[in-house]
């Protein structure tokens, strides 16, 4: 049994606690589980947190597991039936989650659902910064789409993909900052579009060994990299052409999206300072590798963290200054 499916036995939709057998999981238990899953799943993320203000982390921590969760009931379970149905609860408990907090339900009652752990300690942090339910339902879609779709035919696709998959996040950051504006929206999808992009450059290799490939058919075409070079992952001269495109239009979407940096309140400059540069790093790690992901995975060391959070500082101190 792997981990998650320990987690879907103890928290799944047919676990004890769902049956109603267990007691009421408390927000302060929710809120170390939600702690314990984003200080847990994501390397990088206790540096990250460290730059975060106080007051704020527990509900990035909160948003997290929300993430982490939708991700998994995505990628961890076998079958794409069971996926979607798991998905489809993540979903309901969304709702339930909304419903609580307008007081309303549907079938007109006021009696309280039960919720996810992930939902007991997610709600506060929903009602403080009113963050919008649509950004949490298209997350809930992207991992939706992944198990029907498993190629893309344009970069237009592509986009739309990461609208959903990438960008509602940082759209929930801009919440927790208190930043929301029409030009900040702009920003953070230009910087969450790169960083998906990056990621899937990053991971062509892990992704096509599960039968997903993000490298546009248009795109392969245009550079005369065929479908049975892809199978074989033949790495030559159209590949590196390829894969330059499209890392130097990863790479745009990201620095256009630095000028949000500048506009974020106090140590939250620091944070998304260090997921765009982190994302930047990742793309010269690709192009140092001659661009053969095939061979090798291009990642970021904690040092590599350690030096960039370094560097983020510097510089939001220097704005400070300036």
């Amino acid at each position: 049994m792997t981990a998650f499916e320990q987690e879907l036995a103890i928290w799944g939709p047919k676990s004890s606690y769902f049956q109603g057998t267990d007691a009421l999981v408390g927000l302060q238990q929710a809120q170390a589980y939600c702690r314990k899953i984003a200080l847990g799943h994501y390397e990088n993320f206790p540096v990250v947190s460290c730059a975060l203000p106080r007051y704020l982390r527990q509900h990035f921590f909160n948003v997290y597991a929300f993430c982490r969760w939708a991700d998994d009931l995505g990628d961890e379970v076998q079958e794409a039936e069971a996926s979607l149905a798991l998905l489809a609860w993540w979903r309901s408990q969304l709702t339930s989650c909304y419903q609580v907090l307008s007081g309303s339900s549907e079938d007109g009652q006021h009696s309280v659902p039960r919720l996810h752990p992930v939902f007991v300690a997610l709600a506060p942090t929903i009602q403080e910064f009113e963050l919008p339910q649509q950004a949490f339902d298209d997350l809930i879609q992207a991992f939706e789409q992944d198990q029907h779709v498993v190629e893309y035919q344009s970069f237009e696709q592509l986009l739309a993909y990461c609208q959903k998959s990438a960008n509602p996040v940082g759209r929930l950051v801009l919440h927790l900052c208190r930043t929301v504006s029409p030009t900040h929206l702009e920003w953070s999808d230009s910087i969450c579009t790169g960083l998906q992009l990056a990621n899937f450059w990053q991971d062509v290799a892990r992704d096509f060994a599960i039968g997903r490939i993000y490298l546009p058919v248009e795109d392969r075409e245009r550079f005369g990299y065929t479908r049975a070079q892809l199978e074989q992952n033949e790495y030559n001269q159209q590949f590196q052409q390829l894969m330059d495109f499209e890392v130097q239009r990863a790479r745009q979407f990201l620095l256009d999206g630095l000028p949000l940096i500048s506009h974020l309140p106090g140590r939250l400059q620091i944070d998304i300072d260090l997921f765009a540069r982190g994302g930047l790093k990742i793309l010269d790690r690709i192009e140092r590798l001659q661009f053969n992901v095939w061979q090798q995975r291009p990642v970021l060391t904690r040092f590599d963290f350690v030096v960039l959070l370094l560097k983020s500082s510097f510089r939001q101190f220097g704005g400070m200054r300036r």
